[in-house]
């Protein structure tokens, strides 16, 4: 059974029904990481910032919906100015690795350097990150004390429930709940994990899956995390744009009609940290990667 089938509590930390609408990954970053990159491409001009990102900046703005985008620090060196505008419309801009590396995979040492460089970088450009996303969605034993020292707030790694921990809101994603874990071929042995098959989803698929779990979370407390990746969107053409509007719609009626709060990342946090500690309770979180077979 799929986790969005079985319908999980999330009563406690959060004392109300809140979704975050979030977007993972921009630019070239992870394909540089994975030496991916054609030689010969140029870079600075990708087609997430110069071609999606503006039409996702247009959707969300139709919608009255402010989101959290999850971007590597490298593009805050080489597209400062599509972050700034991110910014500018009332989003907010969360930190996603140095260039996309597989996190919990990473050494002590490499986990700290990466984290200020990315860090660094944001603060560069003037903006002072207060999120992490882990590529891969798994934490080392080291990072939620990395994050503390460098003034972060809270971690969304891959997980069931939200919660506190060593200070810090921690707000998972599920996996069934990514747009990739239904259209790319690697997240197969995912798809299996949780009972959907390890066959590729529709994009109509993946809008009644999420809007689903949206109508269930309506109906119960907590906050859940709903996760697109730009080039996801594109790769999937009219379709995916459709699927992908049609969620952020069913977000806004839900909303309109008060049976849950869109919030960004960072002021769903901010409501659990402030929160009674008599409820702050330990998240759950799931240990399964897109590497998972």
């Amino acid at each position: 059974m799929s986790l969005l089938a079985a319908g999980l509590q999330y009563h406690g930390v959060v004392p109300e029904s809140v979704v975050s609408v979030t977007f993972d990954n921009l630019g070239e970053a992870a394909q540089l990481e994975l030496g991916m990159w054609p030689a010969e491409v140029p870079e600075g001009q990708h087609f997430t910032v110069v071609d999606v990102l503006p039409r996702l900046l247009d959707l969300l703005a139709a919608r009255q919906l402010k989101a959290t985008f999850f971007i590597e620090g490298l593009n805050a060196q080489m597209y400062p100015q599509a972050l700034q505008r991110i910014v500018a419309e009332g989003h907010e801009v969360a930190v996603h690795a140095w260039r996309h590396e597989e996190w919990a995979a990473l050494d002590a040492e490499s986990e700290l350097a990466l984290l200020m460089r990315a860090t660094e970088a944001m603060r560069a450009i003037g903006i002072e990150p207060s999120g992490f996303r882990p590529p891969g969605g798994g934490l080392t034993k080291h990072t939620l004390q990395l994050l503390g020292e460098q003034r972060y707030r809270y971690v969304s790694p891959a997980g069931e429930r939200a919660g506190v921990l060593e200070g810090l809101a921690v707000l998972p994603f599920r996996w069934p709940l990514v747009d990739a874990y239904s259209y790319l071929p690697q997240f197969a042995g995912l798809r299996e994990r949780y009972g959907d098959g390890p066959d590729l989803h529709t994009p109509e698929e993946m809008r009644r899956e999420m809007i689903a779990a949206l109508k269930k979370h309506s109906e119960q407390e907590g906050h859940l995390t709903l996760l697109f990746h730009p080039f996801s969107v594109a790769f999937t053409g009219d379709p995916g744009w459709e699927a992908l509007d049609s969620v952020l719609g069913e977000i806004a009626s839900l909303a309109a009609a008060g049976s849950l709060k869109a919030m960004r990342m960072d002021e769903a946090a901010a409501l659990i940290l402030q929160g009674p500690e008599a409820i702050k309770h330990a998240p759950l979180l799931d240990e399964a990667t897109w590497m998972t077979q």
